[in-house]
């Protein structure tokens, strides 16, 4: 691989374009989120993160609270079994669908194949606690995050003098920096503590201080309150862990008082915090040591201009602006709270938009693990939902945003653990099910795993968790190009996942078609026949649309790559006979089920029937039957309250963009900001879940730009209110690079470059025309597509 990055991390040539409103405002050095004051709870504060290592930052004022994170800190190891039940319980089952025993074939699937309810989860970190000897009252007080500096700030004044903090995760010095700095002559007086929370009331730290001016906590995750199988499971081991701290301080005077550090007198300070785990470092203490003997050599000036230059490489690719830049003046959640009783704010519609790519260059970087449900930022010992890779929509989610916003690097990390995924995965098809090729469930975490953990049928009895991580592989290359990739990583896992399916399709006398069952639809359940809920069926749209994706996708690469096998060939004649994935019923809607069956539930948060409209490719204008469909099943889903929770609300913006609906984005941009965002603008199910962030900054960039139907359409679906504005960055399939500058809601000029030479088709409105691309150079068209000399 090591070929492959380096080939896809040669920065992409930039756009000398228009200055937005986000250029000024951060050529001003205005933050992008501020408020008044501290954080009161962890969900208010601000995110910093350089793909493995982050941190929470509260900004108080009589003790500072920074909680921390690092991405490998799970319990248990990779032990657990690779699956349960065996390929005769699968013929059983099938056999209890085929009979129409759907109630019996539901609580044999628990049964049989199942791990039930599993509890072992992503934790905190720790802790950092700074507490302050204050004398005074507190005026002045700003706490603050700059997306392109990457930078939580805190500012205030006590009787006259002022006090700063400055707090970054470095990617490359892979240290959390804190500076303190004060105007006051006597200098600052604080104790440095650092803990972390127990494990069923049992200690999971120890902490000492090393020296007079350094601190280690060191540790193990465990999690004694663990289950597997719906069976308590401690786990009393897993990955163990240093964090180191010193402090660095030219003026005042450092000294240990038991496991803390003592801080008096001090005018500038700077901390230098390090973690590393046995997960990456099989010596994790040495290398804690030695990040932090080089990171503390080098000034914090040094360290920040580093870390700047690092994280703007990424994120500065990206310019977006629609106005009302002036509200900046306005603290966040305050702006919020407006928008939240009927006021929309576009730039703050921009920074969230912004704020999803922050969130996804903090949270999975190369040589990091991927983003996962609270993308690093967690909190817990036992998180919600284990804050762990949910393989049904969520993780998918995450790096929607990836390719299309310019950041196809931060998307690495995923299929380095998608091939974790891929080995073990292969070894449950095979013990599980006695068949080729790769499977994965709904849910897996650090360790891989791709066994069905579902303590009911309609929650996790869903085989597609790979099939469906099979689209980024396949997409990546679709944006990139990198045919290298395609050969070494995205052909080898599609082939696998090909391979299952192969071996999974059963034959229907009836239809006369290759069907998946067992099936469900993720997190749903049907009305049977008898008037009770079920979740076991013969064939589901969503598995269908997944397996059709999975041959078309492997056939696409495997022609790029000039492969023509028998493997090929067996692709191709399954495909043909194709249980359909799109089927229309009688009442206009897409079928979730193999038929037409009710829902105890008409409003699910989860759409999956709609897979192929988004993130699918499937139903397009150019399918108008489909298409017609697809805006049925939405209207009946909100009808009944759908997208109730912030990442459903968010795959809203896909749908809506993909249907050209800009009246309903319109709608669902403003109901995410007004039922699904937290303060800090993190966004909420409840509670938190990074997904909706990512979902959001992928619809927005589907509303300004779509590249899935072989050909570049521009402002497909402008919200109504979006009437002038400007972006630049965005990637097209065909690694074209994208910038749009619109005026009452038309179209101004469009800017396109390419690393190679090319003709793209481009769309704007019902123009439609081929432009040819020279390498290197940009080519800007105006509302005709004509070209501006």
């Amino acid at each position: 691989m090591k070929g492959i990055i380096k080939v896809v991390l040669c920065s992409f040539l930039s756009f000398p374009i228009f200055l937005t409103a986000q250029d000024k405002s951060e050529e001003s050095g205005t933050p992008d989120l501020w408020y008044g004051q501290p954080a009161s709870k962890w969900i208010e504060a601000l995110p910093v993160g350089n793909g493995r290592l982050g941190a929470m930052v509260f900004g108080g004022v009589e003790t500072e609270r920074i909680q921390l994170n690092e991405d490998s800190m799970w319990p248990g190891s990779a032990n657990l079994d690779n699956a349960k039940g065996t390929p005769e319980d699968l013929k059983t089952l099938r056999k209890l669908i085929d009979d129409g025993k759907v109630h019996e074939a539901d609580k044999f699937i628990i049964d049989k194949f199942s791990y039930k309810s599993i509890v072992r989860s992503h934790q905190t970190a720790g802790d950092l606690f700074l507490h302050f000897k204050r004398e005074g009252s507190v005026t002045d007080y700003k706490r603050s995050l700059s997306f392109s500096d990457a930078l939580a700030e805190v500012s205030y004044k006590i009787n006259g003098e002022t006090y700063t903090e400055s707090v970054f995760s470095s990617n490359p010095d892979d240290i959390l920096v804190v500076h303190l700095k004060t105007t006051n002559p006597k200098g600052m007086n604080f104790d440095i503590e650092m803990s972390r929370p127990k494990d069923e009331e049992t200690e999971t730290v120890v902490v000492t201080a090393s020296s007079d001016t350094e601190m280690k906590m060191n540790g193990k995750v465990t999690q004694l309150g663990g289950m597997f199988n719906e069976t308590p499971h401690p786990m009393e081991d897993g990955v163990h862990f240093q964090t180191l701290l010193k402090a660095v301080s030219k003026t005042g005077n450092i000294k240990s008082e038991g496991n803390s550090l003592q801080v008096r007198g001090a005018k500038e300070i700077t901390l230098y915090l390090a973690t590393a785990t046995s997960y990456y470092h099989e010596n994790f203490d040495n290398v804690v040591q030695n990040v932090i003997k080089k990171a503390s050599s080098k000034s914090f000036k040094s360290l920040l201009s580093e870390h700047k230059k690092d994280f703007q490489k990424l994120y500065n690719r990206v310019d977006f602006s629609l106005g009302n830049s002036e509200l900046n003046a306005q603290p966040t959640d305050k702006r919020l709270e407006n928008y939240k009783e009927g006021t929309p704010d576009l730039d703050l519609q921009t920074k969230l938009f912004q704020y999803g790519r922050y969130l996804l260059i903090s949270s999975s970087r190369e040589g990091a693990n991927p983003a996962n449900l609270q993308g690093l930022w967690n909190d817990h010992i036992k998180a919600p939902w284990n804050a762990d890779y949910h393989l049904n929509i969520n993780v998918q989610m995450n790096y929607w945003p990836a390719t299309v916003t310019n950041l196809s690097e931060c998307e690495l990390p995923l299929f380095e653990f998608g091939n974790k995924v891929l080995e073990r995965g292969k070894l449950t098809a095979k013990s599980q099910y006695g068949l080729n090729g790769m499977v994965a469930h709904s849910t897996t975490d650090l360790w891989a795993p791709a066994f069905m953990r579902a303590k009911t049928p309609y929650w996790g009895a869903w085989i597609h968790g790979g099939g469906w991580l099979a689209q980024h592989y396949w997409e990546y290359y679709q944006f990139t190009e990198d045919k290298e990739f395609l050969r070494e990583m995205a052909y080898p896992y599609l082939k696998e996942a090909a391979a299952f399916y192969l071996d999974w399709l059963q034959w229907d006398k009836t239809t006369k078609k290759w069907i998946s069952y067992p099936e469900t639809s993720p997190e749903n359940s049907y009305i049977a026949e008898d008037g009770e809920s079920a979740a076991i069926v013969k064939g589901a749209a969503m598995g269908h649309q997944i397996i059709a994706e999975v041959f078309d996708n492997t056939l696409a690469s495997a022609e790029v790559l000039g492969i023509n096998d028998s493997f090929i060939s067996e692709i191709k004649k399954k495909r043909e006979k194709l249980s359909p994935g799109v089927v229309i019923g009688e009442d206009g809607r897409i079928l979730e089920w193999n038929k037409p069956y009710e829902e105890p539930e008409k409003g699910h948060r989860h759409m999956s029937h709609l897979y192929a409209l988004y993130p699918g490719t499937v139903i397009t204008s150019a399918t108008p039957e489909a298409f017609k469909a697809a805006k049925e099943t939405i209207d009946y889903r909100l009808k009944y309250g759908g997208a109730g929770t912030g990442w459903s609300r968010a795959w809203m913006i896909s749908f809506n963009a993909r249907l050209f609906d800009n009246k309903s984005a319109e709608e669902n941009i403003n109901k995410l900001f007004e039922k699904s965002t937290a303060n800090n603008l993190f966004n909420e199910h409840p509670p938190f879940q990074i997904d909706g962030n990512f979902g959001y900054t992928a619809g927005v960039a589907e509303l300004l730009l779509q590249s899935h139907e072989g050909f570049i359409r521009l402002l497909p679906t402008l919200p109504n209110n979006w009437k002038t504005g400007e972006i630049s960055g965005l990637v097209a399939r065909g690694d074209v690079e994208v910038a749009i500058k619109w005026a009452e809601g038309e179209m101004q000029q469009v800017g396109l470059l390419s690393k190679t030479s090319k003709t793209v088709s481009v769309k704007y409105k019902d123009l439609k025309k081929e432009i040819e691309l020279p390498k290197g150079k940009q080519v800007w068209l105006n509302a005709s597509l004509n070209s501006i000399k």
